[in-house]
């Protein structure tokens, strides 16, 4: 009788040790680094704990993880310009949860924040700088557009506790009308320039052709100052030296006249 009471009670004994064992088991989580432990007690935030191991109550108490790693959501948005015209554009925001308020997102948002809050906020913030520039102003100004977006989203994401990292915005996309008019603004852009670039090419052409005739135009001038009394007298005397290497001596034959003899006038 004995004998059969013994093995009920070491299988009750081995139960009641598998069950406490299970239950020490369940007192035990560990967290990761880079995540955060919520842990609810009877469905509510308990507390928010670091990473590393813990402790909870079984049964009343269960962890939900959180991530406070980086990371990144793309969204796709629309808006109009301050001239009324239709941009669409993929915005991509790198962002972490701030591990302090890991407790509040989840408890005011739950897991779902990046559909309930993130995506949201990116398409409103973009609506907002949009709506400051025309749409050529948002293809020139981009980096100032992204500046403003992004000082937006910081706005409206810290109350949730999300950190804006970095934002991104792809190219912008318009209507094939707008594209058109881009097209056809910029060619005539060219052409302006073009006729620009060949009118001053003209003019200083041209100041080159004027400043040649001023120079030939000196020139001349001083030629005729230079042409004096004397040079003419000079050249006289060399035609008539010139004139006197080529004689042979013999003089011609003059009926009535006088002989002809270069006159020279002495030097005083």
């Amino acid at each position: 009788m004995n004998g059969q009471k013994i093995p009920g009670k070491v299988m009750l004994i081995g139960i009641a040790g598998v069950v406490i064992f299970m239950l020490i088991l369940a007192t035990y989580f560990g967290v990761d680094a880079g995540d955060r432990g919520v842990v609810l007690r009877f469905g509510e935030v308990n507390r928010v704990v670091d990473p590393g191991p813990h402790f909870k109550i079984p049964l009343a108490e269960e962890v939900v993880y959180m991530s406070v790693r980086v990371q990144k959501t793309t969204t796709k948005t629309e808006a109009a310009s301050r001239d009324l015209q239709v941009v669409q554009t993929t915005m991509v925001l790198n962002y972490n949860l701030e591990p302090s308020k890991a407790g509040s997102m989840y408890s005011n948002i739950g897991l779902n924040y990046n559909e309930r809050v993130i995506d949201p906020a990116v398409k409103e913030s973009f609506k907002a700088a949009a709506a400051r520039y025309t749409a050529e102003e948002l293809i020139s100004k981009r980096e100032t557009l992204k500046t403003e977006v992004r000082n937006y989203l910081r706005d409206r994401l810290h109350v949730f506790g999300v950190v804006v990292v970095e934002l991104s915005i792809t190219d912008f996309e318009f209507s094939q009308e707008f594209n058109k008019a881009i097209e056809s603004k910029q060619t005539a852009e060219q052409n302006a320039l073009r006729a620009k670039r060949d009118l001053e090419r003209i003019k200083v052409e041209a100041e080159q052709k004027i400043a040649s005739a001023r120079a030939e135009a000196e020139a001349l001038r001083l030629q005729r100052q230079v042409i004096s009394p004397e040079l003419i007298q000079l050249r006289q005397i060399e035609a008539q030296i010139k004139a006197i290497e080529k004689w042979d001596g013999k003089l011609p034959n003059v009926t009535g006249g006088t002989v002809p003899f270069i006159q020279v006038e002495k030097e005083r």
